[in-house]
C-alpha cells in the first residue's frame, strides 16, 4: 500500500486553501466592481467586464477618515484612485508654509495624474472617504492596452480643465454673494446631479458642506465674516436653511443658481 507522507498532505491542503483564499478575494473584488455605485461614471466605466476583471485583480479598497493625508505634494506617484464616496481636498503649499485650496474632488472623480512621477498637489480627505486604488504601473499598462480607458481619462482631464476655467471666472469676476452661492450650488450639483437638473419647486435638498467656513473663505478668497454674512443673506431670502454640523438645506435651487449667476 502506498502511503503519502503527512507533510506532503499538509502542504497540498495548505496550498489548496491558499489558492481558494486568493480566488475568493478576486471574486469579492469583481463583485464589488459590479455593484459599485460609480461603476459607469468612473474612468473604469470604459472597460468591458473582462477588462474590469483584470483591473479589479490589482485594485484595493482604501477607507480614510476626515483629515487623513492621502498624498503629499511632490511625493513619488505610486498609485491612482477613483473616489467612491466622500470629498477630497486638493491644496498647494508655498515655500513659506502658506496653503491654498485649489480644488475639491467628488465621486466619481479620478485622483492622480497618469504618467507623472511626482504628485502636483497635497491631497487630504475633507470628509470620510472611500477610494478604489490602482497601482501606477498596472494602471498605465492597462491604458496602453485599452484605448477606451485612455480616452475616458483624457475626457476626465478636459472636464477638470473646464472646471478650472469656470473657477478662474468665479475668482476673478464674481461678487462675494455670487462666489458663495456658486460654491453652494457646486456642492449641491456634485452631491445630487440628477436632482439639481430636474428639481421640482417643492423639493428639499440637504447637503453637508465638506469644508469649514474658514476653509470656504480660503477657497473663495474671502473672509470668514463675508462668507457667514452671504450665507445669512441666502437664508433670509428663503433660498436655504442652515443646520448643525455644516448641514445646509437648499429650499430653492433655481434661486441659488440665479444668485450664483449660473
Amino acid at each position: 500500500m502506498w502511503r503519502v507522507p503527512v507533510l506532503d498532505v499538509c502542504y497540498s491542503v495548505s496550498a489548496g486553501l491558499e489558492r481558494y483564499a486568493a480566488m475568493t478575494v478576486i471574486s469579492e473584488r469583481i463583485d464589488r466592481c459590479r455593484i459599485c455605485a460609480i461603476r459607469h461614471q468612473a474612468v473604469c466605466g470604459a472597460l468591458s467586464d473582462h477588462e474590469i476583471q483584470a483591473l479589479s485583480a490589482v485594485a484595493r479598497q482604501r477607507v480614510l477618515k476626515a483629515g487623513d493625508v492621502i498624498q503629499n505634494a511632490e511625493d513619488e506617484v505610486s498609485s491612482f484612485a477613483n473616489i467612491v464616496s466622500g470629498v477630497v481636498k486638493l491644496s498647494k503649499v508655498l515655500s513659506d508654509g502658506r496653503q491654498q485650496i485649489v480644488g475639491l474632488q467628488f465621486p466619481p472623480d479620478f485622483l492622480g495624474r497618469a504618467y507623472r512621477t511626482r504628485s502636483p498637489f497635497y491631497a487630504e480627505a475633507a470628509t470620510d472617504v472611500e477610494l478604489c486604488v490602482f497601482p501606477k504601473r498596472s494602471f498605465e499598462a492597462l491604458m496602453a492596452d485599452q484605448p477606451e480607458l485612455e480616452s475616458r481619462l483624457f475626457q476626465n482631464t478636459l472636464d477638470e480643465l473646464d472646471a478650472a476655467r469656470d473657477w478662474m471666472l468665479l475668482l476673478g469676476r464674481k461678487s462675494a454673494a455670487e462666489k458663495v452661492a456658486s460654491f453652494l450650488a457646486l456642492i449641491a450639483r456634485r452631491k445630487a446631479p440628477a436632482l439639481c437638473e430636474h428639481m421640482p419647486a417643492d423639493t428639499l435638498l440637504t447637503i453637508t458642506l465638506p469644508l469649514t467656513r474658514a476653509e470656504i473663505a480660503d477657497y473663495l478668497g474671502l473672509t470668514i465674516e463675508t462668507v457667514s454674512r452671504q450665507i445669512g443673506n441666502l437664508r433670509a431670502a428663503d433660498i436655504l436653511e442652515t443646520g448643525a454640523n455644516r448641514t445646509i438645506t437648499v429650499l430653492d435651487y433655481d434661486g441659488l443658481a440665479e444668485a450664483a449667476q449660473l
